[in-house]
């Protein structure tokens, strides 16, 4: 499953520069399926959505740091264990049970992100 962040989250920004997906931003911020992948143009996501790799896409949430669900690969296929909840001072990275996904699936996001 992705990992989410939970309103604990003191914005301290340790979690930001550990994705190797680049699928963590800060609150407020707008982002791109681009930024920090593979990917540019129009895309067919693995759900079979399209979108613009490059158009920036509304934040997820305003106050706190936040995950893209579409881009975390739980850290699978880079390293053992998700980097940001290995660096979070308040445990506030974890596991999004609305967003289940298996080892198989992440690699297969990890492999469309980054050709």
């Amino acid at each position: 499953m992705a990992i989410m962040i939970t309103d604990e989250c003191i914005n301290c920004g340790a979690c930001e520069p550990e994705c190797p997906n680049n699928a963590i931003y800060e609150g407020g911020a707008e982002w791109k399926y681009s930024d920090g992948t593979g990917l540019s143009g129009d895309i067919t996501l693995l759900n079979g959505d399209a979108a613009n790799a490059d158009s920036d896409q509304e934040p997820v949430d305003m106050d706190v740091y936040f995950i893209v669900t579409d881009k975390c690969t739980e850290c699978v296929g880079f390293h053992d264990e998700p980097q940001c909840a290995a660096v979070c001072p308040v445990d506030c990275c974890v596991d999004d049970p609305d967003h289940e996904e298996t080892e198989d699936q992440l690699l297969a996001k990890k492999e469309f992100m980054h050709l």
